[in-house]
């Protein structure tokens, strides 16, 4: 399909600007339990701390075709725009109620594909920095539907720092059923496991800072 074409495309010519600018060092909670190759279907959910996080993302899943969620405000330009859409990547409009983008993200898992997902839903504003927004529920939702595992990232965001390099932790896999209770309502389940999603990121977040204190 052209998505895995463009994306084969952007990861062979872009290595050069992504050694230069955002160098990242990978560190793992559990190499042997999720590394860099994802075999089958899978999520990989991240925090969030710039438009540029899909690329050391991108990169350091080298060898599957992530298909990113992304926000309807990077279609306006319309360039950028027609990059995205020829990347495969899924069309979000956060104003609107439309689940839409849970449907394409299930038919991409479906196909035994991956597929990034950013749930803050947003960039941490400035006075928001240091700590994780709250999860959309979206992200937990599509793992449950679709029955497969979430990869939980987390990145310092330290991007186009020559000095230092920028850091990134991959966690082991989280499983939404071992925190879904088939007595509760779906929405309390929904909320339950989004909440242990979110502690699951933080704790990789506070990992990956002790591990940089250790070099």
């Amino acid at each position: 399909m052209i998505h895995g074409f463009v994306n084969t495309f952007l990861k062979l010519t872009g290595w050069p600007a992504e050694l230069l600018l955002f160098t990242t060092k990978v560190y793992y909670e559990d190499k042997k339990a999720s590394g860099r190759h994802i075999k089958g279907p899978a999520i990989i959910a991240s925090n969030h701390t710039s438009v540029f996080d899909i690329v050391p993302v991108m990169f350091t899943f080298f060898t599957r075709t992530v298909r990113f969620q992304t926000a309807e405000v990077l279609y306006k330009k319309k360039a950028l725009g027609k990059l995205l859409k020829a990347m495969g990547s899924v069309y979000v409009d956060r104003d609107s109620k439309s689940l839409d983008f849970v449907d394409e993200s299930l038919e991409i898992l479906d196909d035994g594909g991956v597929v990034g997902i950013f749930p803050e839903s947003r960039i941490p504003r400035a006075e928001e920095k240091g700590e994780l927004l709250p999860f959309t529920p979206s992200c937990v939702l599509t793992a449950l539907s679709a029955n497969v595992p979430i990869i939980p990232v987390y990145t310092d965001g330290q991007y186009f720092k020559l000095s230092r390099r920028a850091r990134m932790i991959i966690g082991k896999p989280f499983d939404v059923f071992d925190y879904y209770d088939p007595e509760l309502p779906e929405r309390e389940n929904l909320t339950n496991c989004t909440k242990a999603l979110r502690e699951r990121v933080a704790e990789l977040g506070k990992l990956l800072g002790e591990k940089t204190c250790r070099k």
